[in-house]
């Protein structure tokens, strides 16, 4: 019998719209900060129409988009990294433990950027220095999240940024 590996459908059209229109978001917001304050303003707004779409398709969306489908215990999380940096880490259909606790690391941080722009508008400097500080690790958590595709990626033998494009993994026998 011969095993071939198959392509399956994993992330839905929402999630993978959601993930690209949330970097680019994040990303122009953060370009535009200085220069631009009314788009900064309005991009950080759309970040949190966003979020709030998401935490509900965490909910009730598709089997992969479910919180309940990849958040797992600390415990588990730190086993997987500990697999990982061992260079044998098991495979995973959707987020890895690691990478189901950086998906929320990075809601909770976007959240706090966002609002806490919010409350600079009319809030003050103490406002506006919490801000900028959410939002340096904001992008401290996404240079991770980005390293640990990357890693993945060449560990699993798996095109994880093409898998986020496509919806689509290749399923392994050893999948869990």
């Amino acid at each position: 019998m011969h095993n071939t590996p198959q392509r399956i459908a994993i992330w839905d059209p929402f999630i993978r719209a959601f993930h690209w229109t949330l970097a680019v978001s994040y990303l122009l917001a953060w370009v535009t900060a200085e220069d631009w304050p009314g788009l900064h303003e309005q991009l950080g707004y759309f970040v949190l129409v966003l979020l709030g779409l998401r935490l509900v398709w965490g909910l009730i969306g598709t089997r992969h988009a479910r919180f309940n489908s990849f958040v797992r215990a600390p415990s588990a999380a730190l086993g997987y990294l500990r697999s990982l940096m061992q260079g044998h880490p098991a495979d995973y259909l959707g987020h890895n433990p690691a990478g189901g606790w950086m998906v929320i690391g990075l809601i909770t941080a976007l959240v706090a950027t966002a609002s806490t722009g919010i409350l600079a508008n009319d809030g003050g400097e103490l406002w506006e220095e919490l801000h900028e500080g959410l939002a340096n690790i904001s992008l401290l958590l996404i240079a991770v999240h980005v390293v640990g595709v990357l890693a993945s990626s060449v560990l699993h033998g798996e095109n994880l940024i093409r898998a986020m494009l496509t919806g689509k993994k290749t399923r392994s026998a050893t999948d869990v």
